[in-house]
């Protein structure tokens, strides 16, 4: 299935949303009330009922914003929510996945090197990602950085739309983009108390238009 990428791809984190104080689907009204053209919600933590709750509510938004859906690493709440899903190198590989989701379903799959870049390309997904880009604080154990000429490198062998992450703030992003990528995925930079997400996103839309 042929999928286009945004090119501002905003991250609902779990984990920096409860740093920050910050409701997940006040957050994500904001986001989408920002114009934004995708959503993802990133959750490592444990899913409870409340949780799925949360999140079939997310999903709703999106709906009715006409906006796709993307849930991180697990297959079977994806397809609880109807959701897009972003897999991870170690969640199920994405041909597995696929047997829970079924061939409809938007899959995108991270990578972090070439190796892993390479091998993604004959995997049965519709957009890849690779990162970090720079360095980030969004995980607890980043992989290696990227950089921008390596990212500008390995473009050429995705084959897939591709979406770059990873320390990506506004002022760096025209730089990723030129690189080569499609899309610029961000988690951070977006966060601020509730009553400035819209703005930010605002802004992610007109620098990365």
């Amino acid at each position: 299935m042929a999928f286009s990428l945004p090119r501002f791809y905003p991250i609902l984190d779990a984990d920096r949303l409860a740093q920050l104080g910050l409701d997940a689907l006040s957050a994500a009204d904001e986001i989408l009330e920002g114009g934004a053209h995708i959503l993802q919600y990133r959750n490592k933590r444990h899913y409870s009922r409340s949780v799925l709750h949360q999140m079939e509510q997310m999903a709703q938004l999106c709906e009715q914003a006409h906006v796709p859906f993307v849930v991180n690493d697990r297959a079977d709440l994806a397809a609880l929510v109807g959701a897009a899903l972003h897999l991870g190198q170690d969640d199920l590989p994405p041909s597995g996945a696929r047997r829970v989701t079924g061939p409809d379903t938007i899959i995108g799959f991270s990578t972090h090197n070439e190796a892993q870049l390479r091998a993604a390309v004959n995997e049965p997904v519709n957009y890849l990602a690779l990162g970090p880009v720079f360095g980030t604080s969004s995980k607890q154990n980043p992989d290696p950085v990227v950089g921008l000429d390596e990212l500008k490198r390995l473009r050429p062998q995705a084959r897939l739309p591709l979406v770059a992450i990873g320390g990506i703030t506004l002022e760096n992003a025209k730089s990723v983009l030129d690189a080569g990528v499609d899309s610029v995925a961000v988690i951070g930079d977006v966060l601020r108390p509730v009553s400035g997400i819209r703005k930010r996103v605002e802004e992610w839309i007109q620098a990365t238009a």
